[in-house]
């Protein structure tokens, strides 16, 4: 079967890691994959022993998806390549793709400068750009549990092509035009999902993460806002819907790795990327720069450096000025 965006050896999902590995199990329900890994002997491990031991343990990898750790070859035909590296990878991969493929683009993380990395795909040269951002734990989706995500894209056409290669029984695909929100509310996500793990570690209750999630949401509009993102987005499946799973679920990284500073420990998982720990840093520069009140950020921020205990960015929180619940 082929399908928008299948060359005849398969879509290409390009990064072997937990998410990739989730979206090319899940794009293979639809028809041939090709899955890249940058390292030969993992590539050729995935495809001897047809699963990923190291990072999404106990989902088969279907007969339909090979595993190739040839860049090129990997993308030869395709109209277009889900890049699902994390973000401080993806300049160095987009560098090496052809410009006339298609881009979707996987991670929830900031540029090398701080900027949107849709931004830095088009300044590449890239035609057609794309982001995919969601509720989606990867350990739920390659197991085929029920879920959904949104594809946002400038180019209508473009997300619908995504869109119909992306969606099964499985997986509900939404599109959106609103490409800047779907890709920088799953950026603060991150942040906020950090500071939930530290009010877990810390033992403070229900009541206090339910608090922070709902602020976490409001510094989420503020900043969306700010950047040009719409409002509908910010309560969507990108939005809150990424938000209450990742600040929530045993399977988020950026919780556990809150969870982990709070008690005193190391944040990795694994050798697995904790986005928000360097998201947090130039989301909370910028806010200083423009003058945008996130103090969420800005308490995950200055503990990730050390400059603060999760005890103090605890107390900096709570006892900010008094003010009434606004919408802004």
């Amino acid at each position: 079967m082929t399908g928008p965006g299948l060359a005849g050896q398969g879509l290409p999902v390009l990064g072997a890691g937990g998410w990739g590995t989730a979206l090319a199990v899940n794009a293979a329900r639809n028809g041939p994959v090709t899955l890249w890994a940058r390292r030969e002997a993992f590539a050729a491990e995935l495809d001897r022993e047809r699963v990923n031991a190291e990072y999404l343990p106990g989902v088969t990898l279907p007969v339909n998806l090979r595993v190739t750790p040839d860049l090129a070859g990997a993308v030869a035909g395709a109209a277009f390549a889900l890049v699902v590296v994390p973000s401080v990878g993806v300049p160095d991969l987009l560098a090496e793709l052809p410009r006339e493929l298609g881009v979707v683009l996987c991670a929830k993380g900031l540029g090398p400068d701080g900027g949107q990395l849709t931004v830095l795909a088009r300044r590449l040269g890239f035609g057609r750009v794309a982001v995919l951002s969601g509720p989606n734990h990867a350990e739920e989706v390659g197991r085929g549990l029920p879920a959904a995500t949104v594809v946002a894209s400038r180019d209508a056409a473009f997300a619908q092509e995504v869109q119909a290669a992306l969606m099964t029984p499985a997986l509900r695909v939404y599109t959106s035009a609103d490409e800047t929100g779907v890709e920088l509310g799953g950026v603060l996500k991150n942040v906020v999902a950090l500071a939930a793990g530290m009010v877990d570690g810390l033992r403070l209750g229900d009541n206090a993460k339910a608090a922070l999630i709902t602020r976490g949401l409001r510094e989420m509009d503020r900043y969306l806002r700010a950047v040009g993102g719409q409002e509908d987005t910010v309560y969507g499946l990108s939005g809150l819907g990424d938000l209450v799973t990742t600040a929530t679920s045993r399977h988020s990284r950026n919780r556990a790795a809150g969870e982990a500073i709070a008690l005193g420990e190391h944040p990795g998982q694994g050798g697995k990327v904790v986005e928000g720990l360097r998201t947090a840093a130039l989301l909370d520069a910028w806010a200083q720069a423009q003058g945008v009140d996130l103090p969420i950020v800005r308490a995950v921020a200055q503990v990730a450096v050390g400059a603060w205990t999760p005890q103090a960015a605890l107390a900096e929180l709570m006892t900010r000025d008094a003010k009434p619940e606004r919408l802004d």
